[in-house]
């Protein structure tokens, strides 16, 4: 089986994240709820990955790391813990439902009004849009750092400029460029940046993040246990404690942390190569096939993305053909982009999605691409 469908979740992991794991099933108390050697374990573990993270971002406080269960839930504690009443804040046409969706209840339930930049037939953004949609009552810039449809990146650090310009916070949703693409939140002026760990960081589903700037305060989103202050009626005002109620999932944060020593070890600059290479390897030999539309403005910095439809099949039909007659998995569908579908065109077709991860190989793009020729020929 050819695995090419890791925006959605990476497959292969590096061996040591599944031994991490299972040591951690045996050795792991609960963080914060002890003194004996197995909480005191627990608790090194999480501040070690705390640590680890904060360097791989640039974020300065490795106590403004905040442990979450996925991009999903970070970003509705971000954008439900900054909005209130009153507020505008500006997103985008690109962006994933884990964002959509939040924004839609704010703006229905609490009357936070809502601009989206819209996005172009090759899913780009004019940046001018940013400063148009500015309003004296605007409080957020919501953004994410690339496309999970198209790959298409957007310029978070000009985007920014905007932002901090008018004193407006700059969230970002790096689903897609976490582990694999260069991010540091002081040279790109991130203000809060959401992540997973099942994707690019190549760690175990169930764990994700927020990295929260100095002096940025979130509202908390649940409240409830953290082993500190048990008397006091309110949720403990420090980071992490304050947005990080209830247990952490520690066996999932020791396996994240063995999956950041192997990004380390590889270095993220050639975990960012190797998955270019493929990308444009796939696209290279997929963009002239015949009847094939290819999503996206490949053109630019880009993620290990390709999205495309052959002539007016249902993507799901060709996801379906290239898994039982291949032995290929991909995602076709709408994939929770339904503001880029529209954009695209593409609302009642899909996409067929193709992503690629450092475990990829050449030989398996080059049958991706005899496969995808074949379903085009026979059409």
């Amino acid at each position: 089986m050819i695995y090419l469908d890791n925006a959605a979740t990476t497959l292969l992991k590096p061996p040591a994240v599944g031994q991490a794991i299972l040591r951690a099933l045996q050795t792991l108390g609960n963080t914060a709820r002890g003194a004996h050697g197995y909480s005191t374990e627990a608790a090194g573990t999480v501040y070690d990955t705390r640590e680890k993270l904060a360097d791989l971002f640039n974020c300065t406080r490795p106590d403004h790391v905040v442990f979450t269960s996925n991009a999903t839930q970070s970003l509705n504690m971000a954008i439900c813990g900054v909005l209130s009443k009153g507020d505008h804040v500006i997103s985008t046409d690109l962006e994933h439902n884990s964002v959509l969706r939040p924004l839609y209840r704010l703006q229905c339930e609490q009357g936070v009004e809502v601009d989206f930049v819209p996005a172009d037939k090759r899913g780009n953004l004019d940046y001018n849009d940013f400063e148009r949609l500015i309003r004296p009552d605007t409080k957020a810039m919501i953004c994410t750092h690339a496309s999970n449809l198209t790959g298409n990146m957007t310029d978070i650090r000009h985007i920014a400029d905007i932002a901090h310009d008018k004193g407006i916070l700059m969230i970002v949703d790096a689903s897609q460029t976490a582990g694999t693409k260069r991010i540091d939140m002081q040279e790109q002026g991130i203000d809060i940046l959401c992540f997973t760990g099942h994707k690019g960081l190549m760690g175990p589903q169930g764990t994700g993040g927020m990295c929260i700037r100095e002096g940025v305060m979130i509202r908390p989103f649940y409240v409830g246990g953290t082993g500190v202050q048990t008397y006091s009626q309110a949720q403990p005002d420090r980071l992490p404690t304050r947005l990080e109620a209830g247990t952490l999932n520690g066996h999932g944060i020791a396996g994240l942390s063995a999956a950041l020593d192997h990004i380390g070890e590889v270095g993220p600059e050639n975990i960012e190569r190797k998955e270019a290479q493929l990308t444009q390897r796939f696209y290279n030999g997929v963009k002239d096939i015949g009847s094939v539309t290819v999503y996206g403005d490949m053109s630019r910095d880009h993620a290990a993305i390709v999205a495309l439809n052959i002539g007016d099949t249902d993507s799901g039909e060709v996801a379906d053909e290239l898994y039982e007659e291949y032995g290929i998995a991909v995602r076709a569908g709408a994939h929770c982009a339904p503001r880029l579908h529209r954009a695209l065109g593409t609302q009642e077709q899909g996409a067929v999605r193709f992503s690629f991860s450092l475990f990829n190989t050449e030989d398996e793009v080059d049958r991706a691409l005899y496969a995808i020729e074949s379903i085009a020929k026979g059409i």
